[in-house]
């Protein structure tokens, strides 16, 4: 039986969506580009429950989102998102049976500190799986909308970025980052001693 996922107005979660036995979900920037246009379009349908998706990050296998409702559950926009990518995917690819490792995990933030947190998180998955050796060389996260190297689409960094003095917000949001990727990449040196 599946659990009943923890909803109140207003909930933010952090969502995470992985292939099926850690198959990638993405194979080319074509399928990148399209899992983004079904999140945008998803947005558009449910625009009346006032969905805001916060960061995200594609990794090859797997997604990380940040997501906020208003009036209405998570699960009716993850599935929107979820069967018109399993769509998508499974005729362009000749793929029969599950594209996704059963149904999406969300946990749900329940403070500040916890918010700060999971973005920096997002946003150092390529990071951490030594995809690129800074946050903002990797082009499927929202970092560098965050960072205002590039413009916001489908986000809402506000969520985020209003935690910093407004004046400086981007430059403290990289140092808040990097303080943690400093810390990982010195754990990194010390393994390899």
């Amino acid at each position: 039986m599946t659990r009943k996922r923890e909803w109140y107005k207003g909930a933010t979660y952090h969502v995470t969506v992985r292939g099926n036995r850690r198959n990638d979900i993405f194979r080319d920037k074509e399928d990148f580009e399209y899992y983004l246009n079904i999140i945008e379009e998803a947005l558009l349908y449910y625009i009346n429950y006032n969905y805001k998706v916060i960061c995200y990050c594609l990794m090859d296998n797997h997604v990380h989102l940040m997501i906020k409702t208003d009036i209405e559950v998570l699960g009716k926009l993850m599935g929107r998102i979820s069967a018109a990518y399993t769509r998508y995917f499974n005729k362009k690819y000749n793929y029969i049976g599950h594209l996704f490792q059963d149904r999406y995990y969300s946990e749900l933030i329940e403070n500040d500190i916890q918010m700060l947190e999971t973005s920096r998180y997002i946003h150092l998955n390529p990071v951490r799986a030594k995809m690129v050796k800074n946050p903002a060389e990797y082009i499927w996260s929202s970092y560098n909308m965050f960072i205002g190297n590039k413009k916001e689409k489908i986000i809402d960094s506000s969520f985020i970025l209003n935690y910093f003095k407004y004046k400086d917000r981007a430059e403290l949001y990289i140092k808040f980052v990097e303080s943690e990727f400093e810390e990982f990449k010195k754990l990194q040196e010390d393994e390899l001693d």
